[in-house]
C-alpha cells in the first residue's frame, strides 16, 4: 500500500484539475456535445474518442444528464454502430443531436455506409435512455460530407434537419420525423458552388479558407429566440472557429454575424451548440485540454453567456473555471457513483442499459461533486455500495478539499459489496464533496452508489 505521506503528494500534483469545471467531464472523452433541455434537466449527447485514438477512432455514443449544470450523471452508451446493421462497424460514430417529438424521442447521428459513404441516421426510443432502434433499417440520407446532424422544431411543430461539412443542406421532416418531406437542398448562400466542386476533386481540406461564403466548416446548430433563427457552427477551415449566422425565416436569408469563440485549445476542431436552462445561457463546445488530450482526444466544455439586446451573441472567451451550479445536490438520496463534477483516474462502464458504475479505481482516484447540501443538521452515517471486488480498501470522504481529516472512512471488505460509516459532526452546510480510494496497487473495486443519513 502507497504511504499516506506519497499519496497526498500524489494528490497535490493533480489538485488543479479538482479546482477546475472545464472540462465538465474527467472520466472518458466526451467531443461534439449536444445538449437538450427536458423539464428540470439537461441532457447531453456527446460522440466518444476512445483513450488509445490517434485519428478518429470513435465507436459508439454517450448520455449524461445534469440538474444544476455542475454534477453530471453518466447515463451509458446508449448507442453504437452495431445498432445499425447496414453501417461501417466499430467506427465513425460521429456527431449527432436528439429531441423529444410527440412523446418519443428521436436521435440524429452520422457514421459511415459499409462502403465508407458518409450517411445520416436515426435511432429512436421510448426515453433518454433507451433502448434506442434503428428508426428506419437504411441510412436518412447518403452523401459526401454528410455528417454532424443538428434538428430544429420551429414554434409550428414542423421538423427541420440540417447538417454538412464543408457544404450545408436542410430539409423538412415529415410528421414521422424520419423523412423528408419534398427532399432537402443546400443552405442558400452559405457556400460557394465552385470551390466546393474544387474540394470535391481535389480532396484539399484548405480549399476554401477564406473563399467559402460565411467561412461555414461544418457541425451546424439551429434554434430560435425572439423571432430570429440562429445557425452556430465551426468555421474557418482548419483550426475552426466558432461563428453564426441569422435569418428572418428557416428558409433565410442569411446574414453573416461573425466569430463568438476562438479556436479551441489544443484541438482543430470546435462544435457544440447553446441551450437556456433556469434562466441562464450556456455555449457547449469541446477541446483537447484533459490530460493526454487532443485533437483526436476531445471533452465537453461550457460556458454561460448572456445575449446583447439587440439579439446577438457576444464574443465567448474561454475559462478554466466554466459555469456555476444552479442548484444543489441532496446526498440523502441514493447518489450514483458516476454523477461527478470532476474526477482522477477512474473510468465510466460501457453499458447500454440501466445499469451503471465507476471502474478502474486505484490507490488516490478521486470524485468530485460541488454543491452538496447536507442540510443544518449533520449527517450521522453514510452507505456505500460496490461491486466486482478485487482488493479491500478504503472510501474517504472530504469537504471542500482533498486534505486534512476526512468526515467518513468507509472500510471495503473485498468479500462484503455494501458498507455503512459513522460521519463527523462537520457534515452540515454546503459543501463540495470529495470522495477518496485508498488501496493497494492493483484496481481495487467497482464503485455503484452511496448514500448519507441522519
Amino acid at each position: 500500500m502507497i504511504k499516506q505521506s506519497v499519496l497526498f503528494s500524489l494528490i497535490a500534483c493533480v489538485f488543479s484539475f479538482a479546482n477546475a469545471q472545464n472540462p465538465i467531464i474527467d472520466a472518458i472523452y466526451t467531443p461534439d456535445p449536444a445538449p437538450y433541455v427536458y423539464g428540470d434537466k439537461v441532457y447531453l449527447f456527446v460522440d466518444h474518442d476512445e483513450d488509445d485514438a490517434i485519428y478518429f477512432k470513435m465507436k459508439d455514443w454517450l448520455l449524461f444528464s445534469t440538474e444544476d449544470m455542475v454534477n453530471w450523471t453518466y447515463l451509458g452508451a446508449q448507442v453504437n454502430t452495431s445498432t445499425f446493421a447496414w453501417a461501417k462497424q466499430g467506427d465513425r460514430a460521429w456527431a449527432s443531436q436528439a429531441v423529444e417529438y410527440g412523446g418519443k424521442w428521436y436521435w440524429y447521428l452520422c457514421c459511415n455506409t459499409a462502403d465508407g459513404k458518409d450517411a445520416l441516421c436515426v435511432a429512436t426510443a421510448d426515453s433518454p435512455t433507451g433502448p434506442w432502434h434503428d428508426a428506419i433499417g437504411a441510412p436518412l440520407a447518403v452523401g459526401f460530407g454528410f455528417i454532424d446532424p443538428t434538428i430544429f422544431i420551429d414554434d409550428d411543430d414542423r421538423a427541420y434537419l440540417f447538417w454538412g461539412n464543408k457544404g450545408f443542406w436542410y430539409g423538412e421532416l415529415n410528421e414521422d420525423m424520419i423523412s423528408f418531406r419534398d427532399g432537402y437542398s443546400e443552405v442558400p448562400g452559405y457556400t460557394d458552388p465552385a470551390c466546393f466542386g474544387e474540394l470535391q476533386s481535389k480532396m484539399d481540406w484548405s480549399i476554401g479558407k477564406e473563399r467559402l461564403m460565411t467561412q461555414y466548416e461544418e457541425g451546424p446548430w439551429v434554434t430560435k429566440r425572439n423571432g430570429i433563427y440562429y445557425a452556430i457552427y465551426p468555421a474557418g477551415g482548419v483550426p475552426e472557429y466558432m461563428a453564426y449566422s441569422t435569418a428572418p425565416t428557416i428558409n433565410g436569408p442569411w446574414t453573416f454575424k461573425g466569430r463568438i469563440m476562438d479556436e479551441a485549445f489544443n484541438s482543430f476542431t470546435i462544435h457544440g451548440g447553446n441551450i437556456t436552462f433556469k434562466g441562464h445561457d450556456y455555449m457547449f463546445y469541446h477541446n483537447g485540454t484533459l490530460p493526454n488530450g487532443g485533437g483526436f482526444r476531445r471533452s465537453t466544455a461550457i460556458e454561460e453567456f448572456k445575449f446583447n439586446a439587440d439579439g446577438s451573441i457576444p464574443f465567448i472567451p474561454f475559462t478554466k473555471e466554466g459555469v456555476k451550479p444552479v442548484g444543489t445536490l441532496n446526498p440523502y438520496t441514493k447518489v450514483e457513483a458516476e454523477t461527478m463534477s470532476g474526477s482522477w483516474g477512474v473510468k465510466f462502464d460501457r453499458n447500454s442499459d440501466d445499469t451503471h458504475y465507476i471502474t478502474s479505481v486505484h490507490n488516490g482516484d478521486w470524485v468530485k461533486l460541488r454543491n452538496v447540501d447536507f442540510g443544518s443538521e449533520a449527517a450521522q452515517r453514510v452507505a456505500v455500495c460496490c461491486l466486482n471486488l478485487r482488493e479491500g480498501g478504503l472510501i474517504e470522504f472530504y469537504l471542500d478539499k482533498l486534505d486534512g481529516k476526512p468526515v467518513a472512512h468507509v472500510v471495503i471488505d473485498k468479500n462484503n459489496t455494501s458498507s455503512i460509516a459513522a460521519v463527523s459532526d462537520n457534515a452540515k452546510g454546503v459543501h463540495d464533496l470529495y470522495i477518496l480510494f485508498r488501496g493497494g496497487d492493483e484496481q481495487l473495486f467497482d464503485m455503484d452508489w452511496w448514500q448519507f443519513s441522519r
